[in-house]
């Protein structure tokens, strides 16, 4: 007698729905999907629309990266948008207003970056005080320095004299720069930087042996310390990093505004934190990875194209993107 066998049983079906890859190119399937049918006049078949798509989200795919990091170590980062306010802020004051060349500005910037993401983590490892308290006070004390350094103003190119009267200077040529586009206008600087440092991360996690601390700390952190892993060390640097991509994301933001703003970065968090758990990168820590977060910020950064083609108000969009983490983590339940 002839048995046929089923198509697919019901354990494949799990096993591909346990697998965090699949579940992120799923959520991006569905969301070409939907812009293949809300296409707003046929503006999402334009090759500009998914250029610009790809430059808007390469700023909240560096603080991603940045909170891939602090996740997969079992922590939390929530002030990573009052630091990029706070860079911008202070990029644009060391470069258009004082006139420091790109050289000396930007380490500068990233050393502050550093700086900041070195005491939220200090305070957590060291003081072990929660994650979400000591980047909570982080988040509010970087954007005092922001609208300290600004005045509470936007730091432009409209530079106050002595006298108190404003002249007008050229926008600095690494603002240009980073703000400028190649391949015939086809990719923009902003987004080969976000490659760049997603790669340097994505080395650091899979072939350096930080990498490995990290996920056995974000498992199992007393086992990790038993084991020998310094845990207070590869828990702060994973903040310290965070805080240099928070840096980098400041930079990026200022040059495409060519400005600095110190109300820059409000809700970014949110959404770093969407595109990290939408990739499958797990907030229990221990699991995730930068293949995953990039598949996340395709996801975020398409999504918010497409609802923004089709004139979609802005509360609509946050209100989407808390229920984008909600669903996604209940999605991370249901595989295990």
């Amino acid at each position: 007698m002839r048995v046929t066998e089923p198509s697919a049983s019901p354990s494949a079906w799990v096993r591909l729905w346990a697998n965090p890859a699949s579940r992120a190119l799923l959520a991006l399937g569905l969301v070409l999907i939907l812009g293949c049918v809300f296409h707003a006049d046929q503006a999402f078949f334009r090759l500009g629309t998914h250029r610009d798509a790809l430059r808007q989200a390469s700023v909240f795919g560096l603080l991603a990266c940045g909170m891939t990091l602090v996740i997969i170590g079992g922590g939390i980062d929530l002030a990573v948008g009052s630091v990029l306010a706070f860079v911008a802020v202070a990029f644009s004051l060391m470069s258009i207003h004082w006139g420091w060349p790109p050289w000396f500005s930007v380490p500068a910037c990233l050393l502050l970056g550093a700086a900041c993401g070195g005491v939220s983590g200090g305070v957590t490892a060291w003081f072990r005080v929660q994650p979400f308290i000591a980047t909570l006070a982080m988040m509010v004390f970087a954007r005092g320095l922001a609208k300290t350094a600004s005045g509470g103003m936007k730091v432009s190119t409209a530079v106050k004299d002595a006298e108190g009267t404003y002249r007008y200077v050229e926008v600095p040529g690494v603002f240009r720069f980073i703000d400028s586009r190649i391949l015939d206008g086809n990719v923009a600087v902003v987004t080969l930087i976000f490659v760049v440092c997603a790669a340097l991360v994505w080395v650091l996690l899979a072939r350096h042996r930080w990498g490995r601390e990290l996920y056995a700390l974000g498992g199992n952190e007393e086992a990790a310390r038993l084991s020998g892993v310094p845990v207070r060390q590869a828990k702060l640097l994973s903040y310290v990093v965070c805080g240099v991509l928070a840096a980098v994301a400041g930079m990026c933001q200022a040059a495409q505004e060519q400005q600095g703003d110190p109300e820059a970065g409000i809700g970014y968090e949110l959404t770093a934190i969407a595109i990290t758990v939408m990739g499958g990168t797990t907030l229990a820590g221990g699991r995730g990875g930068i293949g995953l977060t990039l598949l996340g910020t395709l996801t975020i950064g398409y999504l918010d194209k497409i609802l923004s083609i089709n004139a979609v108000p802005e509360a609509t969009r946050l209100m989407l993107t808390g229920i984008i983490i909600v669903v996604a983590v209940l999605a991370q339940r249901r595989s295990r």
